[in-house]
Parts: structure tokens; sequence; C-alpha cells
């Protein structure tokens, strides 16, 4: 890794592996991390297996500092950091990390572990016959360890209907940041994002699916960790984004 935070050559890469993300098939897995320096550490100590991590860092706190040091620590270890001094937004932050990515499969999750490593292994795992899977917190199965509160609960309901009326979705969750993919169907729809922020999983979802690519929703355990970067102003931002992109793209 270079001292100026640009991600450095991946350590150790598998080579080879099965498209359809049977067990020990090597996967990038892109991480945004906004000023994470209180809850990457528990992520840290979960990573394992033939993955490649990409962490995409924004903010001003320790958050990349953690990262370097536990890749210096972990040489087994496939980790990569970027930290970008101007804000990419989620979106933006996913879409660096997919162009440093190096395997047929790709994914991304969020950094307070609110889904864990192993539950995103079991997502790459069930990429046979599929372009995309997406946990979900909705769907029948589903395990919510720690729910959300009820308003938070209300909104989420409220911006789904709202997508599937204006995009023609049929998912129960398009926000859960749990998705992994086969490199393939981003490589064919990457151009075509103009999203930065947090509505970026239905502008992704949207176009694969106009595209004709196969996406599954499967339920997920998934844990609520408070201290939520979405707020209602943000809400705001990504319906009328949304909006202007159905309408006028």
């Amino acid at each position: 890794m270079t001292k100026n935070g640009d991600p450095g050559p991946c350590k150790g890469r598998a080579s080879g592996g099965d498209l359809n993300g049977g067990p020990g098939v090597p996967y990038s897995l892109v991480i945004p991390a906004y000023n994470e320096e209180r809850r990457i550490e528990t992520l840290l100590a979960q990573l394992k297996g033939p993955g490649e991590f990409i962490f995409v860092c924004e903010g001003e706190d320790a958050t990349p500092h953690l990262i370097r040091g536990f890749s210096d620590t972990h040489p087994d270890l496939r980790i990569r950091c970027q930290n970008r001094r101007e804000r990419l937004g989620k979106g933006g932050a996913i879409l660096q990390g997919f162009s440093l990515s190096t395997e047929p499969l790709v994914g991304y999750m969020d950094a307070d572990g609110s889904t864990s490593l192993d539950e995103m292994q079991r997502l790459f795992s069930r990429l046979n016959g599929a372009d995309a899977i997406i946990g979900s917190r909705w769907t029948e199965g589903a395990v919510l360890l720690e729910p959300q509160g009820i308003a938070r609960r209300v909104q989420s309901r409220v911006f789904n209907l709202f997508i599937r009326l204006l995009f023609g979705l049929s998912f129960k969750d398009t926000q859960c940041g749990a998705k992994v993919f086969k490199k393939s169907a981003i490589d064919a729809v990457l151009k075509d994002m103009v999203s930065r922020g947090f509505e970026f999983d239905v502008e992704l979802l949207w176009r694969l699916q106009s595209r004709g690519f196969r996406i599954r929703e499967v339920p997920i355990s998934w844990n609520n960790m408070g201290d939520s970067r979405v707020k209602v102003p943000d809400v705001a931002r990504m319906v009328i984004s949304l909006v202007k992109m159905r309408l006028f793209r």
C-alpha cells in the first residue's frame, strides 16, 4: 500500500474459480467506510477466506490507519485500502471499489458489520443460476438480531412502495447493504451509473433488471448497529435524485 493511500498490489491472489460461486471461489468485496473508526475493528476481526477486501475510506478519522495496521499484521489476507480526501458518497465509494476489483465475483457490504462476513460468503455461494444475489431483511426467513425502530421500519416500507411504483422493481428490500454479483453483469451497466449517494442500490438493480440480468432476493441475518448514516435530508435527496433519473435518463 502506498503512503498516499492508493491501494498497493493484492497479496496472495488466487487464480481461476467457478463463476457460479461455489465454496472457496475468490471474490472482491467492496466495503465503503465513512468515519468508521469505532466499529471497523469488529469487522476486520471477521476477515478470512479467499476474498479480496477493498476498503474505500472517506472522512477524517483513523479508519484507514486501523485498516492498514491490521493488513500489515495479517499478510495472509488480501486487503486494499484507499483513502479519499473528497466525499464520494456511498455509491461513489462502491463504484471506486468496483474499478479496483480483480475477481469474477464482486459484492459490497456495510462497514458497520450489520451483515457478517459469513453471511456475505453465503450470498456468494448462492450465485449459481443468478447474476446477482441481494440480501433482504423483509423476506420470509430473514433473521433480525436487533430490529430497527418502528419509525425507521415505516420509513423503509414507504420508500420501498415508492420504488416499486417508480421503477417497477418487485424486491422487498433494495437498501440492505449486502449484495453480490457476477462481475460481468456489473461491467455491463457500470458506464451507465449516475448515482453516487444512498440511492445507488436502486439504480444498480434497475439497470441490471432492465438489461435482463437475473436477480435473486434471499433472506439474510442482519443486526441493527445503530448510528445510521442515512438521515432525513438524505432520504429527501434520494427521492429527488431517483425521480429525476427515472424521468430524464
